[in-house]
């Protein structure tokens, strides 16, 4: 593949930037708050995991040290 020129170069990303489909308000809010709601629902997940598993080896160990 050739090099462009600087002012090649400029022109190409200019028309490639304008290829780009942004995404509208409403999408951004959306996919924003998706993401927000699946970390919530992640980190309640791995704490009830992290609780049950803490349980878990306080019992085992409380029964073997008797």
């Amino acid at each position: 593949m050739a090099k462009a020129n600087p002012l090649q170069f400029i022109q190409q990303v200019r028309t490639e930037v304008g290829k780009v489909v942004w995404p509208t308000r409403r999408e951004v809010l959306l996919t924003t708050t998706m993401v927000f709601v699946l970390a919530a629902v992640a980190a309640v997940f791995f704490f009830l995991i992290d609780l049950a598993i803490r349980y878990g080896l306080t019992w085992l160990l409380g029964f073997f040290s008797q």
